[in-house]
């Protein structure tokens, strides 16, 4: 398994509008066989940026928190990847997430998974790491609603990412 990065970019997010727009410019790296994982706290934003991921990726279908279905496979509207959301929060270990069968899917789509790490970094190689926090002392920065402000850093994991610099592509508008 690479655990090799191969760069990174931090994006200060002030609020839930502003980080499903990271999330529709991300989207615009990403492409089939590519796995993401989303880590923050509850209440950080995972599920807005995947959402303006879905938009970006112009899937059908909006894209919510898979909590109690655990996997949501939304089909492509616009001739790209399909997007497999999977919220691994209340999945217990690795063993629960090879039941799962991601590796299915996983060349095909693009595959998302919040509250993954630890669990699903040996689905594949090559990753994109998303860390969104919120910053201490910011203010909002105790409030879980979707306005308070939120640090976002994005790591490519892997021989695919050689070569992107996720600063500037996601500067683009969408």
């Amino acid at each position: 398994m690479t655990t090799r990065t191969t760069g990174s970019a931090t994006w200060a997010v002030p609020g839930a509008d502003d980080m499903a727009a990271l999330g529709e410019r991300l989207a615009l790296l990403l492409r089939a066989g590519d796995l993401v994982l989303l880590t923050g706290p509850l209440g950080a934003g995972k599920t807005t940026l995947a959402a303006g991921i879905g938009r970006g990726l112009g899937v059908r279908g909006r894209v919510t928190s898979p909590t109690f279905v655990i996997a949501r496979e939304h089909p492509s509207l616009a001739g790209g990847p399909p997007l497999v959301h999977v919220d691994a929060y209340r999945l217990g270990g690795v063993d629960e997430v090879e039941g799962l069968d991601l590796e299915a899917s996983l060349e095909e789509a693009v595959t998302l998974v919040e509250w993954g790490t630890g669990l699903v970094e040996g689905l594949a190689d090559d990753r994109l790491e998303v860390v969104i926090s919120r910053p201490e002392g910011a203010a909002g920065a105790d409030r879980l609603d979707g306005d308070a402000p939120r640090e976002v850093v994005v790591t490519g994991v892997g021989n695919r990412w050689d070569g992107i610099d996720l600063a500037a592509t996601t500067q683009r508008e969408v």
